[in-house]
């Protein structure tokens, strides 16, 4: 099963995390299919997430699920509003 998930970079005390589309069972910083964005949560502001939306619409419509913080993100960019709209 392909997910959607955070790959931590960065140094210590200050994380970067890629937004990959990974396979389930592949480790947390392992090999991954696709970069999907990047989050940088110690940057203030509106600047933290950046989503190729093509790429994130794709993989979910092709069944890639996203994680949690992912699928938080992906709200709260307005991407998962385009691909199930809210009927009403």
């Amino acid at each position: 099963m392909v997910k959607l998930r955070l790959q931590r970079t960065g140094s210590k005390n200050d994380p970067h995390y890629r937004i990959v589309a990974a396979d389930s069972r592949s480790p947390r910083d392992g090999r991954f299919i696709d970069l999907i964005g990047h989050f940088h949560p110690t940057l203030g502001g509106t600047n933290q997430v950046t989503v190729n939306e093509e790429k994130a619409i794709d993989w979910v419509k092709k069944g890639a699920q996203p994680t949690s913080t992912v699928k938080a993100l992906l709200k709260k960019q307005g991407i998962l509003d385009k691909i199930t709209p809210q009927a009403g």
